[in-house]
């Protein structure tokens, strides 16, 4: 089962609470917990190929731990960041290994 999410919440509750509702209830809450349907590891893989090919480095921190309770190596990362660099962009890749490597270390 899905951890309850609570940052948006914490961190953007009182500035746009409809939007930190929709991230932790929605996203988070209902979308990550469709087990059935996707593994939270698979989610975590696509998510972070999502965030890669987008270039959205702040979110891919997180998601990369993430990836990494949820059962993905660093192998695996490693192939991933490897294959994605030939549709996103080397300097993309470049910049997601730099982040990888650093949580990926043990």
């Amino acid at each position: 089962m899905a951890e309850k999410q609570t940052a948006g919440r914490e961190l953007l509750g009182e500035f746009a609470p409809k939007f930190a509702e929709l991230n932790d209830d929605v996203l988070f809450g209902e979308v990550w917990s469709r087990e059935k349907e996707l593994s939270p590891r698979d989610r975590s893989m696509i998510t972070v190929s999502a965030l890669i090919a987008g270039g959205n480095y702040e979110q891919l921190t997180p998601h990369l731990h993430k990836a990494k309770e949820n059962g993905v190596t660093k192998e695996e990362i490693a192939e991933i960041i490897t294959h994605l660099s030939f549709y996103t962009g080397w300097p993309k890749a470049w910049s997601a290994f730099n982040l990888a490597k650093e949580i990926f270390q043990d």
